[in-house]
């Protein structure tokens, strides 16, 4: 959830450090630090709030030029967010300096055994436990060119759950060890400079150069010798080398007030690249990586789709067209929940797992309890080289570049449209659809990016109506068929962003509940499928609009070109392209997003970073 940044080379430690803390904010942001080694002597300073409130401090004060630095940016777990709390923590001789992202699930006895030596903690994080068993640690260690290294293999055996640290000592003016269990992190690789980030993002703006760090292992980067990884028991690893694919102007804002309307505005784009290479020579679907046989793949007779949050949504619509297209039943689980409800899995179970990051610990845990049942794993992933398609049988990369606000936006998109994606491969595989089908599908998808595109051009009356909401204190959401997770989607929009009551209801279930909540003017965004949707459910919707209409309901349509069969009912109207039903969300998503942000905005908060949130979230 916290962000980590690491540097050694030639440049000025502090900048780069701040440089790629700016990057890294979205992953928590309720306080920030850094610490510089120079001379033999660590300096820090650490500050709550966002990174603003750091910077201003270190503008007044006086830390000494250094080519070697750690910064952090967190999202508070074990304390609350307050100066004393903030990272980097320092052991009580002032000698080593750690960053932390993750949870250190036994920091309760490890503390009680570091008190019981007469250290005095200063602060309520699992976190300085580390940097007080390190010290120790290391002074038991005969002296040596990797003793920190070996310091960080010989605590981080002891530590149990989420973590990764990253450690400088003032004693070693070269070298700074890092260490990662089930939480992000990566090194990049400079011309005669290395950096550690919790992702690619840090550092994009020196390097594209990047190296995997697996599970259980550290990694040493040092000034001259070069960066050196290994496991917790010492072994030497080969980490594996990558490209990133994207550069520091895609992180940048580019002009738009918020990283949100920047994304957005992008989604065109974004779904082009998710479509883009995956038709072969003949016509055929391609994935990514599969690691699976076309045997595997037939064999397969139940399918689980498992994700959080906005992920947990393009889930729910994947059930839809995976259903559809190849006859599988499919469910649809929260990640959090899946592992502990002992689903059933066998071989001839699929569980997809979707994650923007690749490092969701919820999503990430419930992949390991499907391999440990023998199920197959494919991922819908958006970040290179991370945990979650490492660990996966077959991947599909959504390709949608950097996504930094906190709202997921081309990143919904895209994992949708994947969706449909990994639903077409299935069904090619399995023999369940002919070529021609499968190629008339993948026309439709590549009208898409269009179709999003002329959204967006039309988007000022959505945006004036954003104003006009951005008093009310509760706005409803409905929708039917693949516009009930759509629903859901605007809603929790609308929450992480605005800080309004929304809930999201399938429309049929109005009169079943959710009517009651119904008064005088109460705003109710109805997502209406096409008239050309199955066995009349558009007929239903606009029976629904017209039921919370008559209740006082003040109503906001979202429908096709061409439907005015809404319009005597609807109080607003917010047209989108026709679009062939299962793929519709990809388009009717797009003006709730702009609607929650504007909201956000005209309410005066801050779109990009919504409070008590952060991007990613690695910890359970």
């Amino acid at each position: 959830m916290c962000g980590i940044v690491g540097y050694v080379g030639p440049q000025d430690s502090l900048g780069v450090v701040l440089e790629g803390l700016r990057r890294l904010e979205y992953r928590g942001y309720d306080s920030a630090g850094v610490a510089v080694l120079a001379d033999g002597q660590l300096s820090t300073a650490k500050k709550a709030g966002k990174l603003a409130n750091l910077e201003k401090q270190l503008a007044e004060a006086d830390l000494p030029a250094a080519t070697i630095g750690i910064g952090h940016t967190r999202w508070a777990t074990h304390g609350g967010p307050t100066d004393r709390n903030a990272h980097p923590h320092v052991s009580a001789d002032g000698r080593v300096a750690v960053v932390h992202n993750g949870i250190i699930e036994n920091f309760v006895p490890l503390r009680a055994e570091v008190e019981a030596t007469g250290v005095e903690f200063t602060s309520e994080t699992d976190t300085e436990v580390v940097a007080h068993l390190l010290t120790a640690t290391y002074r038991a260690l005969p002296a040596g060119p990797d003793r920190l290294a070996e310091a960080m293999r010989a605590v981080s055996r002891r530590l149990e759950g989420a973590f990764t640290l990253v450690a400088t000592h003032a004693d070693e003016p070269d070298t700074i060890v890092a260490s990662r269990r089930n939480s992000p992190l990566v090194v990049g690789v400079g011309d005669g400079e290395y950096f550690l980030g919790s992702d690619v993002a840090a550092f994009i703006g020196h390097t594209r150069n990047a190296l995997e760090l697996g599970q259980d292992q550290v990694v040493e980067i040092d000034r001259t010798r070069g960066a050196t990884v290994t496991d917790f028991s010492g072994n030497r690893v080969e980490p594996t080398a990558y490209t990133v694919d994207w550069d520091a102007a895609a992180a940048e804002k580019g002009g738009y007030p918020w990283f949100m309307l920047k994304e957005i505005a992008e989604q065109p784009r974004a779904v082009a690249d998710t479509l883009l290479g995956r038709l072969g020579e003949s016509g055929e679907l391609v994935l990514d990586e599969v690691r699976l046989s076309d045997q595997e793949l037939r064999d397969i007779d139940k399918i689980f789709v498992v994700a959080c949050g906005t992920a947990f949504h393009a889930g729910l619509l994947a059930k839809y067209a995976i259903e559809h297209w190849t006859r599988i039943p499919v469910e649809v689980e929260v990640a959090s929940e899946f592992r502990y409800r002992d689903p059933v899995l066998d071989r001839s179970t699929l569980v997809v797992v979707i994650s923007q990051s690749g490092e969701t610990m919820d999503s990430l845990m419930a992949l390991r309890h499907a391999r440990d049942q023998k199920a197959r794993v494919l991922a819908i992933c958006n970040a290179n080289g991370s945990t979650i398609p490492r660990e996966s049988d077959a991947v599909l990369y959504t390709h949608a570049g950097p996504e930094v606000a906190v709202a997921s936006t081309k990143g919904f998109l895209t994992q949708v449209v994947a969706c449909y994606l990994v639903g077409l491969f299935l069904a090619q595989v399995r023999g369940v659809k002919y070529a021609d089908e499968i190629a008339a599908i993948v026309d439709d998808l590549r009208a898409l990016p269009d179709a999003v595109a002329r959204v967006l051009e039309q988007m000022e009356p959505v945006r004036e109506l954003g104003r006009s909401l951005a008093d009310a204190n509760t706005i409803l959401f409905l929708g039917r068929h693949v516009g009930f997770p759509v629903a859901l989607e605007g809603a929790l929009k609308l929450k992480e962003l605005a800080y309004i009551h929304a809930e999201g209801f399938a429309a049929g279930e109005l009169k079943h509940g959710p009517i009651a909540v119904i008064d005088q003017g109460t705003p109710v965004v109805v997502i209406v499928p096409s008239p050309r949707t199955r066995e009349s459910v558009h007929g239903k919707v606009v029976s629904n609009i017209q039921e919370v209409r008559a209740r006082g309901a003040r109503t906001i349509v979202i429908a096709e070109d061409g439907d005015d069969d809404v319009l005597p009912f609807a109080d607003h109207v917010i047209r989108v392209p026709r679009t062939p039903t299962l793929l519709a969300p990809v388009v009717t998503t797009v003006p709730l997003q702009v609607l929650a942000c504007e909201i956000a905005d005209t309410r005066g908060l801050d779109v990009d970073q919504p409070r008590n949130l952060a991007k990613s979230v690695t910890v359970e």
